[in-house]
């Protein structure tokens, strides 16, 4: 794949009562095809929310609303190796690269930027190194917590340096830049880190990889127990409702911990390699990616239960019913888009625009504070 791709995709129309597929492509572009289950958009317009994620694998910010005229809004900017999003009281943080970005909503409560009602602008940020960011969260006192995959730990900010650390699981002997265990999620419990997935308990260099299949954890942040093991690749787990929910990433189940027995409860299958999880109400949105032909990612009991169940794997969004276990809406990227890391919602928002450097737009939008 080249390192640049030119891709132009701001809108795409879409009934607010059907659903619909719609293809991109030109001579010099690969095809990008977005395709939705029939409800998604009313749904979107009914729970007042839009939808945030981010694919690495092209280095995409996506912004999905609805516009005023009832059709699906599209919205993408160009971040280098985005992965980790993050809410924040008035916009979000993105991971990227060697970057750590901090966007701010520029328009005031009903003012309309063309049909947008919010503009994210990359107002902050920190320059980080390649840490291999994954997961990032807020403290309640307004702290953000970020998962350095890198060197296995739990950090934050710094002013002065790439990384300040918090918190890195027992077993580890130090912190070193060698990806020892895999460490990915991280859950918040009343404003404070509490849980973290790991895809392996080990203190080698890369040593996770060796242990995808059954390896996979769930430490106790405030403790340094392990409180779940037996998982294959977990990521994103998440406390909602009085659950720790958590995506069981290699066997391609959704579902949570029961903390009191130690044990992994799933409530559904999705089709596809599972990372990125954001809760609205009693609905669970999950981040679907297809597993890249390599040696981390075969050989899991997804790919068998892909076969028991004669699907093929799908990247995009599948939402969830908590209530059922049922699978009530989806929306699927086909061609340019293979890989999505994260997801979260954006309550309150119809439909929105970001500003970034690739363009000059962002030499325009001057605002004053009061």
């Amino acid at each position: 794949m080249p390192a640049r791709i030119k891709l132009i995709i701001l809108i795409i129309k879409h009934s607010l009562y059907t659903g619909a597929a719609v293809d991109y492509a030109s001579p010099e572009t690969p095809t990008l095809s977005i395709d939705t289950s029939r409800q998604l958009v009313s749904w979107l317009h009914e729970q007042q929310l839009s939808i945030a994620l981010s694919t690495y694998q092209i280095g995409k910010l996506f912004l999905l609303g609805v516009k005023p005229s009832g059709e699906l809004s599209v919205f993408e900017r160009n971040f280098s190796r985005c992965m980790g999003l993050c809410p924040s009281p008035n916009g979000f943080y993105l991971s990227s690269l060697n970057q750590i970005w901090r966007f701010e909503n520029m328009l005031e409560p009903g003012q309309l930027h063309e049909q947008f009602d919010r503009l994210y602008v990359p107002q902050l940020s920190y320059t980080t190194g390649d840490l291999d960011i994954h997961d990032m969260a807020l403290t309640d006192a307004g702290q953000l917590i970020f998962v350095n995959t890198l060197f296995g730990c739990l950090a934050t900010v710094s002013a002065t340096h790439s990384f300040k650390p918090l918190w890195k699981p027992a077993f580890l002997s130090k912190l070193a830049a060698e990806d020892r265990c895999h460490l990915n999620g991280l859950a918040m419990m009343d404003g404070k880190p509490s849980y973290v997935t790991a895809v392996a308990q080990c203190d080698v260099a890369d040593g996770w990889r060796e242990h995808r299949t059954q390896g996979g954890i769930v430490i106790d942040v405030a403790t340094n127990e392990i409180v779940l093991s037996g998982l294959s690749m977990p990521h994103s787990p998440r406390w909602h409702n009085g659950k720790l929910w958590l995506l069981n990433s290699g066997t391609g189940e959704f579902g949570y911990a029961d903390l009191s027995t130690g044990r992994f409860e799933p409530i559904c299958f999705c089709p596809g390699y599972m990372r990125g999880l954001a809760f609205h109400g009693q609905f669970a949105l999950i981040g679907l990616s297809k597993p890249r032909n390599n040696k981390t990612f075969t050989g899991l009991a997804l790919d068998e239960q892909l076969t028991k169940r004669n699907a093929q794997p799908r990247c995009g969004i599948q939402i969830v019913d908590l209530r059922s276990g049922d699978i009530v809406h989806w929306l699927r990227f086909e061609g340019l888009v293979e890989e999505l890391y994260d997801v979260i919602v954006l309550p309150g928002v119809r439909t929105s625009m970001a500003l970034g450097f690739k363009t000059d737009e962002i030499n325009r939008v001057i605002s004053i504070e009061q």
